[in-house]
């Protein structure tokens, strides 16, 4: 065989490597994708904050998907037998939240300090809260 016809065989090997080589990357990027949008999403339900990226990464957005709004709507009849038993991490983690705020409040209140933003902080939190107890 002579090295052109050679040459040209690995050429074309490569380029079929290199499309191979692509679309499993592709793949993977969106498989790692999803599940960072999953944990970001059990995060926030859990924790009530949001995850933040490393700093090397500038933004980070997802959607949620119609299915899981469905299938968290199926699962309601199921919840206040299961919240008699144990609290509900998301409201746990806005009471914790309420208290924080309210510590600071308090705080700043005693240093003279101005308390607009923390008095608007915890009014939403408070809200979130209320709106929580209603969904339970």
């Amino acid at each position: 065989m002579d090295p052109i016809s050679e040459y040209q065989k690995w050429k074309q090997q490569g380029e079929s490597l290199r499309a191979q080589a692509k679309q499993a990357m592709e793949g993977r990027f969106r498989d790692l994708l999803t599940e960072a949008a999953g944990i970001a999403q059990e995060y926030h339900r859990d924790f009530g904050a949001a995850l933040k990226p490393p700093a090397s990464i500038t933004a980070f957005r997802y959607k949620t998907a119609a299915h899981q709004k469905a299938k968290k709507g199926a699962a309601a009849p199921a919840g206040p037998t299961k919240a008699a038993h144990a609290p509900d991490p998301r409201i746990a983690g806005l009471q914790k939240r309420r208290a924080q705020i309210q510590k600071k409040l308090e705080a700043a209140k005693s240093a003279g300090k101005p308390t607009k933003n923390l008095e608007d902080q915890l009014y939403e939190v408070e809200d979130d809260l209320r709106l929580a107890g209603q969904a339970a």
